[in-house]
Order: C-alpha cells, then sequence, then structure tokens
C-alpha cells in the first residue's frame, strides 16, 4: 500500500543519507545525495532496473538473520569508485586484485550496513548480517542468487534507488532486498502499517 511504500522510503531516505555521510569519509570528498526511491518489482524489472542483464557489476551479497531473514544485495559503479578510492583505472574487472576487491566489498558494506541499522532503529528489530560475499559479474548473474533462494515465496523484490553526487559527479546506488514472507510481514507489523 501507499503507507507501507511511504514507511520503506522513510527507511530508505534515513539509511542512504548516513551512506553518504560515511562514504563523505572514505572517499574524501563531500558527497551528497539525491532523494532515493523504493520500488516494488519483478525480478526481471529489478534487473533492468540496474542496468541490464549483461552489465558487468560488482555485487556484494549480505544474509540477513535475527529478527529478519533475507538477503541483501549492492550493486555498484566500480569504475568510480576504483579512482577515488585507489586512483586506478581497471581494463579487465575478471582480473582484480585484493585490495581493489577490498575496496568495492567495503563501499557495498557501508550501504547495506546503514541501510540495516536504519531499518532495525525505526522498527525496533535485530537484524544480524552475515559476512558480505563478493562477486563481480554480469547482473543478471548476481541476481540469481536471491531469485533462487526466495523466488518460491515470492515474484517481487524490494529495491532501494539514490545518485550520490562526488565531484560533480552522478554515482547511482542500488540495493536490493529480498526478505522471506514472514521477515516482511513481522517487519511491517514492528512499523505499524499491518494490523497484528
Amino acid at each position: 500500500s501507499g503507507l507501507e511504500l511511504d514507511t520503506l522510503r522513510e527507511i530508505g531516505s534515513i539509511g542512504t543519507g548516513n551512506a553518504a555521510t560515511a562514504l563523505s569519509s572514505l572517499l574524501q570528498c563531500e558527497v551528497r545525495i539525491e532523494m532515493p526511491e523504493v520500488r516494488i518489482l519483478g525480478y526481471n524489472e529489478a534487473i533492468d532496473w540496474i542496468g541490464g542483464p549483461e552489465v558487468i557489476t560488482a555485487g556484494v551479497l549480505v544474509r540477513l538473520g535475527g529478527e529478519i531473514n533475507g538477503i541483501m544485495l549492492s550493486v555498484q559503479q566500480m569504475d568510480f569508485i576504483l579512482k577515488s578510492m585507489l586512483g586506478k583505472t581497471v581494463e579487465d574487472y575478471l582480473g582484480l586484485h585484493e585490495m581493489e576487491c577490498s575496496a568495492l566489498i567495503e563501499v557495498g558494506n557501508i550501504m547495506i550496513s546503514t541501510f540495516v541499522n536504519a531499518l532495525s532503529g525505526l522498527a525496533g528489530v535485530t537484524i544480524q548480517p552475515s559476512v558480505p560475499g563478493f562477486a563481480v559479474d554480469m547482473q543478471g548473474a548476481i541476481l540469481t542468487v536471491p531469485m533462487a533462494e526466495f523466488g518460491g515465496q515470492s515474484d517481487y523484490i524490494m529495491t532501494i534507488g539514490a545518485n550520490f553526487i562526488c565531484n560533480r559527479r552522478i554515482v547511482p546506488c542500488r540495493l536490493l532486498l529480498s526478505p522471506d514472507i514472514r521477515s516482511l510481514n513481522f517487519l511491517l507489523r514492528k512499523l505499524g502499517v499491518l494490523d497484528e
């Protein structure tokens, strides 16, 4: 419903605002954030929304435990992050070095953890994220993980998108949240937008 989406937008706004602050420190430049948008999309729509199935991207994936179970995925623009943090332009993304992978994992982890902390604080729930997993692949392949795990429960995924602005450059941030159905209903009840 509209109320549920507005509540999720509020969480997205807090989470991405906190991420902008953390990224400012990490990238050593002022990072501003445009108003985030939250959508509920089918898996194929979500792949198109993040740029299409064949785009090579860095994906950071965290499994959520505690009172909310599910998967959260961050997909990132590698060029900007590697150039800002390491001063490097990478020709072959399949041959990234450990330092480059660490930088991409760090940024993805910041994006996910700030959103999870906002969600946890606003809803008053305990969420325990796992150690992040990392992959560089086509976006269609990266999204097969939440599709395989939760596709039997729902055909939809929650997407949180915002643009960061740093050094006059717009850098898209894309987060995808796929909770299990029990967790989603529990979360909406805790947020007061679903009857007990």
